[in-house]
């Protein structure tokens, strides 16, 4: 009977009749009027500001037009693709979104499936609850945090160092070589709990019965965890794969300014700083605008092919 339904249904015999927009909105307006408040914070900072991009095409003079005063078409392109400046910001770009993808990206996912397999659900709400309260620290606080730590003279890293191994204090936050390292190790102090609770919510949507068949065929909680847990959240992973492919070119500004030293300027002088460097201190708008829309165009790309990549071996993607 039940399938006879559930076929009459997919044959249309029995569709569900729809409710007219004016009732619906009648009826759910408090939840129309919530979504408000983001539509206009996304048309107000995201695409308003895209009207500003037509700078990398024309030439900005102070006092004048907020748009340019005249048609240099890709003038300033061919100026930063030729600036070596623009190249060591870009090779540093894309080294530290490596590191960071690489090192980042997996560990919220075995952060989350052994939090998973913990029974005791007090000591798993502890640890999860410990995990993500970083997330709400100010990039401001977090790197001060960072700086008294690892101060050569009164820092406790530096101290133990000194204390139990005889090693000179080390300038950590001044040193060209650890910048990268130190710049990808807070991310995943401030970042792992919270990005987990994505992964977290996909496991727990997994069907119990697909565990419970394991268990009966003998599978070892390794094995269920291979077998079933990583293929069930495998369209999460892509997603947001895919969405960390395509932020590779936009790092954390404020951490890097935070932590960028004249030392240390060769490897953490990226896009984002150059454009900042340009754009407000120098006054060179156009140019900055050129660059930034140049980077943005590159994330485009780099979101189309994992997308496309994604659907070809898994069959999922964001579109």
């Amino acid at each position: 009977m039940c399938m006879k339904k559930v076929k009459a249904v997919k044959r249309g015999t029995a569709a569900v009749p729809k409710q007219p927009f004016k009732s619906h909105f009648k009826r759910y307006w408090q939840l129309y009027l919530m979504m408000l408040i983001p539509i206009i914070h996304i048309l107000v900072f995201k695409y308003v500001p895209m009207l500003g991009s037509v700078l990398a095409f024309r030439r900005y003079r102070p006092g004048m037009s907020p748009f340019g005063t005249e048609w240099v078409g890709f003038h300033y392109f061919k100026r930063f693709l030729t600036d070596s400046m623009f190249w060591r910001a870009f090779r540093n770009t894309l080294v530290l979104s490596f590191m960071n993808l690489i090192i980042n990206f997996p560990i919220p996912i075995i952060f989350a499936i052994f939090l998973n397999e913990v029974k005791n659900a007090r000591f798993k709400k502890l640890v999860q609850t410990v995990s993500y309260m970083p997330r709400f620290i100010s990039t401001v606080v977090v790197i001060a945090i960072l700086g008294e730590l690892l101060s050569p003279s009164s820092g406790m890293v530096n101290n133990f160092l000194q204390n139990v191994f005889g090693i000179v204090p080390v300038y950590f936050m001044n040193e060209a070589k650890y910048f990268r390292w130190l710049y990808v190790f807070t991310d995943t102090w401030q970042f792992m709990g919270w990005t987990a609770i994505i992964y977290l919510a996909a496991i727990t949507g997994i069907n119990t019965e697909l565990y419970e068949a394991a268990e009966m065929d003998g599978a070892t909680r390794i094995q269920k965890v291979f077998h079933v847990t990583l293929p069930s959240i495998l369209p999460t992973i892509m997603v947001m794969l895919i969405l960390d492919v395509g932020r590779m070119l936009t790092l954390g500004f404020e951490k890097v300014l935070l932590m960028y030293t004249p030392a240390n300027s060769g490897v953490s002088d990226i896009i984002d700083t150059l454009v900042y460097r340009t754009g407000l201190t120098n006054q060179n708008y156009s140019y900055a605008t050129a660059i930034g829309l140049f980077s943005g165009l590159i994330g485009v790309i780099l979101v189309t092919v994992s997308n496309t990549v994604s659907r070809k071996l898994t069959g999922d993607g964001i579109y």
